[in-house]
């Protein structure tokens, strides 16, 4: 078998590029280039992939790299123990997966005393061999010269013992039986699922797979960890078994594959039995719970990086949901008894003046509360109210709505937005550094304003996984979770932009090349020192060097400064390219900018030189044309329905606005403006076959939906996409109970039909 191809040619094979373009991003990476960097200013060089490309890239190329140097460690172990043979050096630089390069190592691999090399100790290998060579030979004949009492071997039991624990470890660890075994059992594994006696009543929320079983390969996702918490939390017991062993009493297809790779069946001769049974002993003692262990593994990874996707591109879509700009708004924190926090921020985002009103139960003062948030709107010509989605949302609305209709001369227009992780914001100690002499209820509020102004401004000062977008957050991989969710940051943040002369030091940490430390010096640099006029002026701050300007310039806008190109994405190294724009159309950038129909007259190739090719100069043409575009949606909102404000209101056949709040694999979850959720099954968002509800809808998009089933008791609210579609009667129960993102439960239909069961999520804070 022949060595492995070099690592950029493997990934540009598993990737269908160039290996030209793979090896200049490795290239890149290695001197510290960011992908958001690459993947916008180094087209060239990589021959155009984007950033998700590159992102996989970068993981691959860590896997690659960590199995290279696995690969060492084990050829300089087997050489050591001298037992390294061409043959096996070959093999194992072949390996091309670090469970094929374990399989190799597995005899060689030190490990505490076994039985096995206790019987060859005992001098047991030479009987193992024979019965194996020639199972013509009678077993208990054999192993009588064999006994020896100083030994401790102390009669032919005790020897064929010893014999067959040395061919069970022969077995369990031959390499080419353990692929074809992992590969079989992968392919016809089951994997059941029974309850935990006595844990009937406690595990009730798992009680769809007290009795359960599916192949192990086409388990979702979400199923895999419902059952993977389940067992964690001791209510479920796990087990894989193949297809055939649950048929059948008699020889499995594992076991005879054991025999067949060992030439053992029986013909009637001596050895026969006791061979077979030592296949039987190795295959159920040793190798089935090894390969038991590492599918469950495997379906645990996979389903976790799943759920991690879907984390992903929900938090995508949170953090570039459409902002609704630099217009002075007003954040409403809802609540009853402890009152409605109040605060103002104007059009930069800055806290103006906060207040707290009573109007509902105990305190009732309805009126002094819509004095009270008229006088500021008017005071500060606030032109948006932004109320949190949490309890009294409803309320508290009805108040918002009471303000505008009393006052028609103020220009107030009222949304409501997520407030999850305000609480955890507000308790930060960044909000304590930023509002030191804000009580932290009153936080929340200026939270709320801000997302509403600029979602991606004010959503990365919070832990993204306490955003609540994810499904089973909390079970997976949490360091896999979080460079995965600080990656999809890093890219939105810099597919935007960010202001320099406003952003916050959260917000500019996340600008590539910039580290924490350096956002919270030039922070301080332009506190003491004004507003930036340049990018060339942040060379002044210290610990921004010469790599990490490279990095960030680009991504950074100085709106209103000295250079116009400064507020766009052009980035300073390609200011000579704009340069030779002007020489030959004799026009200056100012009236460059925005005269879209000249810019398209100009060809790129005649602007190219050695360094700028043409992906390059039609980026900065494209640039010219809407310098600083913003790549989100234009921003709009949804209007619930008056007199639909609790699930007693719903009915089915309903047609109801709502916003997305999250999407999983099974399907999406709508906010109707009933401090419930309900959920649009994958089966029916659309009039045609969905196999991936991102496909169709992403968090913060603004639907219409039908009202299909409504259950009070679970609390349960069932939605479909397809509205021309009458209701349908209640399915029967439903086959799976499985925990979703913050509580949510799926329950996909019988059928396959839409779905009659929703899912309630409690509105909590944060």
């Amino acid at each position: 078998m022949s060595a492995l191809k070099p690592i950029p040619a493997r990934i540009a094979d598993e990737l269908s590029v160039r290996e030209a373009q793979v090896a200049a991003t490795i290239a890149m990476l290695d001197e510290g280039s960011t992908v958001p960097f690459i993947a916008r200013y180094r087209k060239e060089a990589t021959g155009g992939l984007d950033d998700t490309q590159l992102r996989n890239l970068e993981e691959r190329l860590g896997y690659l790299r960590e199995l290279e140097d696995r690969r060492t460690t084990i050829l300089a172990s087997i050489e050591e123990q001298g037992k390294l043979t061409p043959a096996l050096k070959g093999l194992v630089e072949a390996a091309d997966t670090k469970a094929r390069l374990e399989d190799l190592y597995l005899p060689y691999k030190p490990k505490r005393r076994t039985k096995a090399m206790i019987a060859r100790e005992q001098g047991l290998e030479p009987l193992a061999d024979a019965l194996l060579a020639d199972p013509a030979l009678v077993p208990e004949q054999e192993a009588a010269a064999y006994v020896d009492a100083e030994k401790g071997v102390a009669d032919v039991k005790a020897a064929l013992d010893g014999a067959r624990q040395i061919l069970m470890e022969r077995f369990a660890e031959d390499a080419e039986l353990l692929g074809d075994l992992r590969q079989h059992l992968w392919e016809s594994g089951i994997l059941v699922s029974t309850v935990v006696e006595g844990k009937q009543e406690e595990g009730a929320k798992f009680s769809d797979y007290f009795d359960y079983r599916q192949e192990i390969k086409s388990i979702p996702s979400h199923r895999a960890l419902a059952l993977f918490r389940g067992r964690n939390e001791n209510v479920l017991s796990l087990k894989l078994v193949a297809a055939d062993e649950e048929q059948a009493a008699g020889t499995g297809a594992c076991e005879l594959k054991v025999a067949h790779r060992f030439r053992i069946a029986d013909r009637g001769r001596a050895a026969d039995s006791w061979l077979a049974e030592t296949v039987r002993w190795a295959w159920r003692v040793k190798m089935h719970l090894h390969l038991e262990l590492e599918l469950t593994n495997r379906l645990r990874e996979a389903a976790e990086e799943e759920a991690i996707n879907v984390f992903a591109r929900n938090l995508r879509a949170l953090l570039l949901h459409a902002p609704a700009g630099m217009r002075t708004t007003i954040g409403l924190d809802p609540g009853i008894r402890t009152g409605v926090k109040v605060a103002v921020v104007d059009g930069t985002g800055k806290l103006v003046e906060t207040a707290t009103v009573y109007p509902f139960p105990p305190k009732n003062d309805a009126m002094g509360a819509l004095m009270t948030i008229a006088g500021l709107a008017r005071k500060h010509k606030a032109e948006l109210i932004a109320i949190g989605n949490g309890t009294a949302r409803r309320e508290t609305d009805r108040l918002a709505a009471e303000v505008i209709k009393r006052n028609p001369e103020l220009p107030l227009q009222k949304l409501v937005v997520s407030e999850a992780g305000a609480s955890v914001y507000s308790a930060s100690a960044l909000a304590a550094e930023e509002f030191p002499d804000v009580d932290v209820s009153l936080r929340g509020a200026v939270s709320i304003a801000r997302r509403l102004q600029d979602p991606l401004a004010e959503l990365v000062k919070i832990d993204p996984k306490a955003i609540g977008v994810g499904q089973y957050q909390h079970d997976v991989n949490q360091p896999r979770l979080g460079k995965s969710l600080d990656a999809v940051v890093e890219d939105c943040v810099n597919a935007v932009g960010v202001e320099v002369n406003t952003a916050s030091a959260p917000l500019l940490a996340r600008v590539a090349g910039l580290a924490p430390q350096v956002a919270r010096t030039i922070v301080e640099f332009r506190d003491r020192n004004g507003p930036f006029a340049s990018r060339e002026a942040l060379k002044q701050v210290d610990r921004l060097g010469p790599k990490a300007f490279e990095q960030a310039a680009g991504f950074l806008r100085v709106r209103g400064g000295i250079n116009p190109l400064d507020a766009s994405s052009v980035h300073p190294e390609a200011y000579p390219v704009v340069e030779r724009i002007v020489a030959a159309t004799g026009r200056p950038v100012k009236q460059l900018v925005g005269d879209g129909a000249f810019l398209r007259t100009l060809k790129a190739g005649q602007f190219t030189d050695e360094r700028f090719g043409e992906p390059t100069v039609k980026d900065i043409l494209k640039e010219l044309e809407k310098p600083g575009r913003d790549p989100r949606p234009e921003f709009k909102t949804a209007a619930f329905q008056d007199g639909v404000e609790s699930m007693t209101d719903l009915k089915p056949g309903m047609i109801l606005e709502g916003v997305v709040t999250n999407v999983t694999n099974f399907g999406a979850f709508v906010d109707i403006g009933v401090h419930q959720d309900g959920l649009v099954h994958v089966s029916v968002l659309a009039n045609r076959f969905v196999k991936d509800p991102h496909e169709v809808v992403k968090p913060g998009d603004v639907v219409r939906v039908k009202v299909v089933e409504v259950d009070l008791k679970r609390k349960r609210i069932a939605l479909t996409m397809r509205l021309d579609e009458p209701p349908v009667a209640k399915p029967a129960a439903p086959a799976a109970a499985e925990g979703g993102p913050r509580g949510h439960v799926d329950k996909p239909a019988a059928g396959g039909g839409a779905v009659a069961e929703g899912v309630a999520r409690a509105k909590k804070k944060g």
